[in-house]
């Protein structure tokens, strides 16, 4: 299979730099904005912008200051001017539903369902990354903050209406908590009903056992390994003495 015939979802966050938050990687601030112009008269839409006219003079819509020093790590301090909401003050004097564009960006995922639930481009989109047990991220987090497992997250999100793709994930359960591996699977189940397949490298027993096909790499790690202990279905693991993945499934599967 080459390069081409499948998606890596990994977790590297290659293409997220400081500016980049769920609303952006969502492609609702356009929706958002007009939202915004409609509710306030008809003021320019580029005035709800961070990245435009719209942005705090001092940090340029960071939210943040950044000094640069020589032989040691940028010193990021929150913009004083702003407080770390991005806009200009002029921007944040207008409201939509009582609140400014800086607290609506600062919603919880879980609160935006509630708040724009009448508002279905902004609603379907924001539902992907609850279904991704993502709800307690804010629409403004920089994206440079979440972990290696959010990001992925954040990106099997955008696959979740798609069909007849190939997906490869690494690890995809690390630092998850029971209940959001669960959440997970169902995911990944969902995916697969779809007509999508998901390649996954994966040590977490429960995920392993819902597997359609288990490919077993060992017996041990490093250069003790890189051999195929065991192919097949994860119950026909059970009874197969090189398989150690099957040794360790038997506590799990009955």
């Amino acid at each position: 299979v080459s390069d081409q015939d499948y998606i890596d979802l990994s977790q590297d966050s290659v293409g997220l730099n400081i500016r980049s938050t769920p609303v952006t990687y969502l492609n609702i601030l356009n929706p958002l904005r007009k939202l915004f112009s409609k509710a306030n008269n008809g003021v320019s839409p580029q005035l709800f912008s961070y990245n435009g006219k719209g942005a705090c003079p001092r940090c340029k819509g960071k939210g943040v200051m950044i000094t640069e020093m020589a032989f040691m790590d940028p010193i990021v301090q929150e913009c004083e001017l702003c407080h770390g909401k991005r806009y200009s003050q002029e921007a944040l004097q207008y409201t939509y539903h009582g609140k400014d564009i800086s607290e609506v960006l600062n919603l919880s995922i879980n609160d935006t369902l509630e708040f724009f639930k009448d508002v279905p481009d902004i609603y379907k989109k924001v539902s992907l990354l609850h279904q991704v047990g993502l709800g307690y991220l804010n629409l403004s987090q920089s994206m440079t903050t979440l972990s290696g497992g959010e990001v992925q997250r954040v990106k099997l999100a955008m696959e979740l209406n798609h069909t007849g793709r190939i997906y490869f994930l690494d690890e995809p359960t690390t630092g998850l908590h029971l209940q959001d591996t669960q959440q997970l699977i169902d995911l990944f189940e969902g995916l697969v009903d779809k007509g999508n397949t998901l390649i996954l490298i994966e040590h977490n027993l429960k995920l392993i056992s819902r597997a359609d096909w288990l490919v077993d790499m060992g017996p041990d790690a490093g250069k003790f390994g890189g051999q195929v202990c065991f192919e097949g279905h994860p119950k026909d693991s059970l009874n197969d003495k090189n398989s150690r993945t099957g040794a360790a499934l038997a506590a799990i599967i009955s």
